[in-house]
Formats: structure tokens, C-alpha cells, sequence
């Protein structure tokens, strides 16, 4: 029996995304280290340097991921997928030759002008994928980039190792060429293209229904990768609080950064599953909760493994977060706008990484790593208070024009 459409295009996305994110996460761990090779010795600089190439993509990404999203709606998914991946493609085969940090610093902004393969894989498995499956779909299609996230770094670390830094950036190349290949010509899309001229951003709003919950999906999105990442730069720094004196820093960090994306993996899938059943809103509420509280006592580990057992847990939740914030706009958003509503959401994912990394990193210097998971927790418990407030004004509107209607009729 032959798969339909949409599942076939899930499984060549799932692809392209582990293959965009294993290639993209190869480069982030020796950052600072090709920078160095740039000629930046002093140690300040460095950090100061890799600081600002790291987050230039994700800003210029968070300002450019709506118009995308508009031509998303205007031309189709699949010409998205082409742009980001070959875009991607040929600017990191460009960062291997950059022969200073400028001309690094510059390739990393285009990077964020052309990126955005897994945002376009999303809108499209979101606007495939029958209601009843959309869960479970984009479940299933954010195990591919947190698949490739936990690869990359181990295949980055060992070319960077043996082969040379600049050869990792080639393999990245690689490996979204790849990803290009399959969506050109696997991915099957029908697009009516558009004469209408695209709605303005008030015209969205205006089209937009329950716009508050909207804003709610929004801010959680940019509170989760926002909680996510401010604990990124210091998991090792905390690794080594936990055990002075370890020759295995590096791998012990590596085994916890890697236990809530494997969780994630393991879990996302069946809570994909759950929310077709229950729901996507009490999914997430759920997972906004439970990952509050799973913050919490890592403030008070005292060796590695509690530490890793606690991260594991984590990822368990977190693995229904975005997928059901996906499936909640999917559900809600006209048609004509999808794109445009779910670019709206990427910025928010975007700025919410820019957001963490600076975050944490301030917060663990000024007051210690303890404040940075009891202030990250207490955002998550506020938005999922916001969740629910905004649900209840959403069921109170709808419960409104339901007493009003049949006055309408009389």
C-alpha cells in the first residue's frame, strides 16, 4: 500500500532536517576555536567575537522568518526548502575559505538572510497533514533536528580533530546539499501561486482569530528556547562545579547536553500521538508545568548523573512543547496566512535563542548558576498561567457569539 502524500513528504522533511541540523550543530562547539585561527588571540576578544558571529544568524533570521513565511503562502513550501538548503549550502562551503573574522562575521549574517529549511519543512508538514495526524506529524518531524543536533557535535568534534576545522564546514556543505537534493526531488507539492498582493502585517492581525492566544503561542515559544538556551553556555562550567578535578569534563558535558535531546527524541512522537487524542493545549500546558518544576531541584544536584538524570526528564517534556504550539497555529490559522503566522513564530524561536545565550551566561556571572534554573522556572510557570488565562478569554469569546447566535436567527 502506497503512503499518501503527506507522510511521504514528512519522511523526506524528517531527512532534511536531521540533515541541516547535524551539519549546522557540527560548527557551533569549535566556534571559538576557528576564530582563533583568524587571527583573534586575546581571550576576551574571542568570546566577544564568538558571541556576536554565533548570535548574528539567529537575529537576522528572526527579523526575515515572516517574509518568508509570506512567500511560503504566496509560492508554496517546497521552493523554501530549495532556498534554505542550497542557500545554506553554498554560504558555509564560503565560510571554510574566510580568511578573517569579518569575512566570518559577514557569511554568518547571510546566513541568517537565506537560512531556515526546518521552519519551511514545519509550515509544510503543517499544512499537509490532516488534523487528525498533525500531532503526531510535527512530533515526529522535530525528532529529525533534535536527531541531527545530538550527531553533529560528535561528528564536528572528530573531523575538527583529525581532518581540519576547515573540512567540517565542507562536510555541513555536504550535508544541506543533501538535504536540497532530497526536497527537489522527493518533496511533492501543489501550488496555485497567488495574483493577490500579500495582506499587510494589520491585515494578518485582523484575519488572524483568537489573536491573544495567537501572542500566547508566541511568548511560549520564545519563554521555552529562551529556558532552553540560557542554560546552554554553562552546562559545562556547571559540570565542573559538580566534579573538580575531572579529566573528562568535555564528555561528561557532552552526555548531559545530550540526554534531553535523547529524551526529546524518545518521547516526542507518542506525546504527538497524545495530543491528536487529548488535545494540543493541554499537552502543552502539561509539559509547560512539569518542566517548571524539573528545573528546579538541578539547582541542587550534587554529582553529574542527578544532573543528567534530571535533563533526561527534561527532554521528555520539553519534546511537546513546540510541537504543540505548531499544531495549536496550524488548527487555528486561515489558510491564506499559515505561512505568515508560523514566520511570526520562528521569530520568536529565533530571538528566544539570541535571547538565552546572552541570558544565562549574565545571570550565572552576576548572581550564580543557581538563579538562572529557579528565574527560568518561574518564567515557565508565568507563561503557563498565560497559557490559561488566554484559553479561558478564547472559550469565553466563543461562548458569546454561541448566545448571541440564535438572537441573530429570531
Amino acid at each position: 500500500m502506497s503512503l499518501p502524500l503527506w507522510k511521504k513528504n514528512l519522511y523526506v522533511v524528517w531527512f532534511g532536517s536531521f540533515a541541516t541540523a547535524a551539519g549546522m550543530s557540527q560548527i557551533i562547539p569549535f566556534l571559538p576555536l576557528y576564530i582563533e585561527k583568524l587571527g583573534v588571540t586575546d581571550t576576551s576578544e574571542i568570546e566577544s567575537w564568538a558571541g556576536l558571529i554565533f548570535g548574528a544568524t539567529f537575529f537576522v533570521s528572526a527579523l526575515v522568518s515572516p517574509l518568508w513565511g509570506r512567500l511560503a503562502d504566496k509560492y508554496g513550501r517546497k521552493p523554501m526548502l530549495l532556498r534554505a538548503s542550497l542557500g545554506m549550502c553554498l554560504v558555509v562551503f564560503l565560510m571554510s575559505f574566510a580568511q578573517n573574522v569579518y569575512q566570518l562575521f559577514g557569511l554568518r549574517l547571510i546566513m541568517g538572510l537565506v537560512s531556515g529549511y526546518i521552519p519551511a519543512s514545519i509550515i509544510l508538514v503543517a499544512t499537509q497533514t490532516p488534523k487528525t495526524h498533525s500531532g503526531w506529524a510535527l512530533g515526529m518531524l522535530s525528532t529529525g533536528g533534535i536527531s541531527g543536533s545530538l550527531v553533529g557535535p560528535l561528528v564536528g568534534g572528530l573531523l575538527s580533530e583529525y581532518m581540519g576545522m576547515r573540512l567540517v564546514f565542507i562536510d555541513t556543505s555536504v550535508l544541506l546539499f543533501s538535504a536540497f537534493l532530497a526536497s527537489y526531488f522527493l518533496v511533492k507539492e501543489k501550488v496555485v501561486v497567488s495574483e493577490k498582493k500579500a495582506p499587510s502585517i494589520k491585515k494578518v492581525w485582523a484575519m488572524t482569530p483568537h489573536v491573544g492566544l495567537f501572542l500566547a503561542m508566541f511568548v511560549t515559544t520564545f519563554m521555552v528556547q529562551l529556558a532552553n538556551m540560557s542554560i546552554q553556555p554553562i552546562i559545562t562550567v556547571y559540570v565542573r562545579i559538580l566534579s573538580p578535578g575531572s579529566a573528562h569534563l568535555a564528555l561528561m558535558s557532552g552526555i548531559v547536553v545530550a540526554a534531553a535531546g535523547l529524551a526529546s527524541v524518545i518521547s516526542a512522537p507518542f506525546l504527538g500521538k497524545l495530543s491528536d487524542r487529548i488535545g494540543p493545549r493541554r499537552v502543552l500546558l502539561y509539559a509547560l508545568l512539569f518542566t517548571g518544576v524539573i528545573f528546579i531541584p538541578q539547582a541542587f544536584v550534587t554529582n553529574t548523573w542527578q544532573l543528567t538524570v534530571l535533563r533526561f526528564l527534561l527532554g521528555l517534556a520539553t519534546a511537546g512543547i513546540l510541537p504543540s504550539i505548531n499544531t495549536i497555529v496550524k488548527k487555528m490559522a486561515p489558510s491564506q496566512i499559515t505561512g505568515q503566522l508560523f514566520g511570526y513564530n520562528q521569530s520568536a524561536q529565533f530571538l528566544g535563542t539570541l535571547g538565552g545565550s546572552l541570558l544565562g551566561g549574565h545571570m550565572a556571572a552576576a548572581f550564580g548558576i543557581k538563579y538562572v534554573f529557579f528565574s527560568t522556572s518561574l518564567l515557565l510557570f508565568i507563561n503557563a498561567g498565560w497559557v490559561v488565562a488566554s484559553e479561558l478569554l478564547v472559550k469565553r469569546r466563543e461562548r458569546k457569539i454561541e448566545a448571541a447566535r440564535p438572537q441573530v436567527l429570531r
